[in-house]
């Protein structure tokens, strides 16, 4: 697993843990992961990131409060939305 991903489990799992012991609990199911980046990758990069012990979906887009974001931190997907 590389770095990065073991950063963000450990502070994902802190978190978790906090809200646990504040009697809150994230949904899993409802939770993703969306790596956003304008690098050009040939490849499209996976990565597992987990929370309550399960691997969360990984998307390239996303709505959140309204408005789409996309792993290429561009608006295009949302503009479309918004046309339709």
């Amino acid at each position: 697993m590389p770095k990065h991903e073991n950063y963000t489990n450990l502070e994902l799992g802190k978190i978790s843990d906090w809200a646990q012991n504040n009697k809150l609990k994230f949904n899993e199911h409802k939770s993703k992961v969306m790596l956003m980046s304008r690098r050009k990758r040939k490849e499209e990069k996976k990565v597992e990131i987990y929370l309550n012990n399960k691997i969360l979906e990984q998307v390239n887009s996303i709505k959140y409060l309204g408005i789409i974001f996309n792993c290429k931190m561009t608006f295009k997907d949302h503009v479309n939305y918004v046309e339709e």
